[in-house]
């Protein structure tokens, strides 16, 4: 598995081309699995299953996408993890996947003495009933790809545009917003703790 970390923020669609672009080789053989750890400038993105009643703010730009969900936003402050990861070689196993991806995530908010929990009904991760992170993605002939979002120390108040994840706004929260004030090692913990649990599919 080829593993980057972008230090300076990647534009969405930049982002998206090289990981469509990605899938396809990995489908032809010609290139290995992914994990790719960034941010994204401010922008907000309408999964296959999101609705116009989720556009608060009229005025935002919204960019369509094929993962599964609704509409979300990413913002700098907020660490995107992408993955495409040929299930061909692995388990077949979608929900199997879902769960590592949890597991991930609780792992790591465990490192900032964080308890976090995933909900079947409403994907993502949870803190006290509030969503510090979303998960979307996508399957092309066994090759999955997208990946998810954690709000680390990004601004919140960019969700009041959106019913997230057709959620409230008022039920997300992120690190800071539960008090961690240092970010230390964050791309690091991420690396460890998802390559780790990826290769056990």
């Amino acid at each position: 598995m080829e593993i980057k970390i972008s230090n300076q923020r990647i534009p969405y669609k930049t982002a998206m081309k090289f990981l469509n672009r990605r899938v396809e080789l990995i489908k032809i053989g010609k290139a290995r699995d992914l994990l790719w750890i960034l941010e994204h400038p401010t922008i907000y993105t309408a999964g296959i299953r999101s609705q116009n009643k989720e556009i608060l703010d009229k005025k935002i730009k919204i960019i369509k996408t094929n993962r599964g969900g609704k509409i979300t936003l990413h913002n700098p402050g907020q660490k995107i993890v992408y993955f495409a990861i040929d299930l061909n070689k692995k388990k077949k196993d979608i929900r199997n996947l879902v769960s590592i991806l949890e597991k991930s995530i609780i792992q790591f908010l465990k490192k900032y003495k964080i308890k976090s929990n995933a909900d079947r009904k409403n994907i993502g991760i949870w803190v006290n009933k509030k969503k510090i992170a979303a998960i979307g993605i996508k399957i092309s002939k066994w090759v999955a790809y997208h990946g998810c979002s954690i709000n680390i120390k990004n601004n919140l108040s960019d969700y009041k545009k959106i019913a997230p994840c057709g959620l409230d706004n008022k039920k997300i929260t992120s690190l800071k917003n539960e008090g961690v004030n240092s970010f230390l090692k964050v791309n690091e913990n991420l690396k460890k703790i998802f390559i780790k649990n990826i290769s056990k599919i």
